[in-house]
């Protein structure tokens, strides 16, 4: 061991200033190790391809973006020579790559070929890898959307630049490629999930893995695209590229007869709207004594069959002890509400003179439209 020591300790007086060289990588070390361990480059150059002496490839300018978007201090493209310089590019990226290698030029190409391959499946696959890799369990998986609005305004179309600077051999090819390609999303107005309609928006339509909540599955809509749209041609999306027998779980939007249809074939749990006239007769006709107490307490609940766009299904009435309450207490609140307006109402309408029996019962009974909980006898006298 002494020996050892000693020679390590020679061979380090022998360098020489010059030769030793200190490189920084903050916490990008265990980024770069998560994406190797992924499998994320070899991911990309097996989908985009590798072209002939090219001095970076694809994989690894997607690997020096992910790092340049977790670094501490994210640079934009134009930049990413700068920032590389900083820190241990060849170290983290590659063997033999340098920072002026990761120029915007280089980047930009590297986008428009994964644009082109389609970003949702290249995301799907990586996703898929990942929860591989880590043990996450994908039985079941939760669709969702989310809007996000944006300033400013948008092309309707995509850049030609995209297509013309592909390597193609004849327009026939270019055609083909842009026939393939995804589509573009128009960014409009929609509903606004963050309450601010002044804005336009885009959708994210995202199924993340019930362990856990890792986003398995991203996809860009417009932002005027209704949920119950495509929320069934999605679910059937996402299981034909998985290939494994997952239980998707929605909200109502997902519950349309088109969408069950085209998942007759598929799990699923959803809410079921009250829009339903099935299901809103259930709730206000069902039995007090049928509902069952569940394993949650205050909680009550009864399982019914039923039968909706020709597909059998089990509906699972919930009750909640304290919704109850509450909502009793707020409809409580209401009505002390309304029958104080009814006071003053009717008090007004007493003092108003009419030509006979027929019109006054007319007033009073387009009075009564406007109170929901309440009913107004009408009490005649001589």
């Amino acid at each position: 061991m002494l020996r050892y020591l000693e020679v390590v300790e020679e061979s380090v007086v022998k360098l020489k200033p010059q030769e030793i060289e200190i490189q920084n990588i903050d916490h990008l070390g265990i980024v770069a190790g998560i994406i190797d361990s992924i499998g994320i480059v070899e991911i990309i150059n097996e989908l985009i391809g590798v072209e002939k002496d090219e001095k970076v490839n694809a994989g690894q300018v997607v690997k020096a973006m992910i790092i340049n978007g977790l670094g501490f201090v994210s640079k934009p493209l134009y930049m990413f020579p700068e920032y590389f310089e900083t820190i241990a590019c060849e170290h983290l990226i590659g063997t033999g790559v340098k920072p002026e290698y990761l120029n915007d030029d280089k980047l930009g190409r590297v986008m428009d070929k994964l644009f082109i391959k389609g970003l949702d499946t290249i995301f799907f696959i990586i996703a898929v890898k990942a929860a591989q890799k880590f043990g996450v369990s994908l039985s079941t998986s939760h669709l969702d959307s989310s809007s996000i609005p944006v300033h400013g305004q948008y092309n309707t179309s995509l850049p030609e630049v995209i297509f013309e600077n592909q390597k193609i051999g004849n327009n026939q090819e270019l055609e083909e490629i842009a026939v393939k390609s995804p589509k573009e999303i128009t960014i409009t107005y929609g509903y606004s999930r963050d309450h601010r309609p002044d804005l336009k928006q885009f959708i994210i339509e995202m199924i993340c893995s019930g362990d856990g909540d890792i986003p398995i599955f991203l996809k860009l809509a417009s932002g005027n695209q209704a949920d119950s749209s495509c929320f069934g041609q999605i679910a059937v999306e996402y299981h034909k590229q998985l290939e494994v027998n997952s239980l998707m779980v929605a909200d109502s939007a997902l519950y349309t007869e088109s969408n069950l249809k085209m998942m007759s074939d598929l799990q699923w749990l959803c809410r079921v709207p009250l829009s339903i006239k099935a299901a809103k007769s259930l709730i206000s006709t069902i039995p007090e004594s049928e509902f069952i107490d569940s394993t949650i307490p205050g909680y009550k609940l009864v399982s019914k069959t039923e039968n909706y766009a020709g597909i059998e299904q089990r509906w699972l009435v919930v009750q909640s002890q304290e919704r109850r309450e509450s909502d009793l207490r707020k409809l409580t609140q209401k009505i002390t509400k309304a029958e104080s307006k009814a006071v003053l109402d009717l008090k007004k309408l007493s003092q108003e003179r009419f030509a006979c029996e027929a019109d006054a019962i007319k007033a009073l009974s387009k009075l009564s439209t406007q109170f929901k909980y309440l009913d107004f006898p009408v009490d005649k006298k001589p």
